[in-house]
């Protein structure tokens, strides 16, 4: 083979696989699951009365969700029935506050928030905030996370899911079972992982870092 068939076919491999989309091939349908524990996002202005002037959130460590990170910061949250010291920040700054609990966290509270996914506060309840500079009373903002499923655009076209599907999974092992009502988020900003909280993990004996099987039709 000369060289100028060499360079043909070598242009002509590039091209193919430069055309392919990762939605061409077909993503496992195990998915790693996130445990998260209690824990906030802060507006900048939060921050800054929380943490003082010109203050930022600073990284501690990576989330495998792109841009995201858990925080050196910590808070503490307060009700008249309860409080917890140390509750770790999730950044960067967000368009609002928003602290998400566990139903354990909310009877230590006294209080009794939706399920809900985040960003949808109407009707939800408030708490103090208390940081190293100030503190701050949100009227609403207190939610307990609903489940879902976090997908890139190119993932979810190759498992065939939309954003906002509902889907259920298998969870293996001694305590393991069916999930229903997992919420599908599909978009640039995700990258393919299961949330939970800290009530859903026990109860299924799920720790971060292990596994679900998708159930796709």
């Amino acid at each position: 083979m000369n060289d100028a068939m060499i360079s043909s076919v070598v242009d002509e491999v590039v091209r193919t696989i430069a055309g392919k989309s990762l939605a061409n091939h077909n993503p496992s349908r195990i998915v790693r699951v996130g445990i998260s524990n209690r824990h906030g996002h802060l507006t900048k202005e939060h921050v800054e009365i929380l943490f003082g002037p010109g203050r930022k959130l600073t990284p501690m460590r990576a989330l495998l969700q792109p841009d995201q990170f858990a925080t050196n910061e910590t808070v503490s949250i307060a009700t008249r029935k309860g409080v917890f010291h140390n509750v770790r920040l999730i950044g960067p700054e967000r368009k609002y506050t928003q602290f998400e609990i566990s139903r354990t966290d909310a009877f230590t509270l006294g209080m009794n928030p939706p399920i809900r996914q985040s960003g949808e506060l109407d009707d939800t309840p408030g708490c103090v905030v208390m940081g190293q500079a100030g503190s701050v009373v949100i009227g609403r903002g207190v939610i307990i996370a609903g489940r879902h499923l976090h997908c890139h655009t190119t993932e979810g076209a190759a498992l065939g899911l939309k954003d906002r599907s509902i889907i259920r999974a298998r969870i293996a092992g001694p305590r393991g079972g069916i999930m229903e009502n997992l919420l599908v988020r599909v978009g640039d900003i995700h990258t393919l992982e299961a949330h939970l909280d800290t009530d859903e993990g026990n109860a299924f004996g799920l720790k971060s870092g292990d596994e679900m099987e998708l159930l796709l039709r």
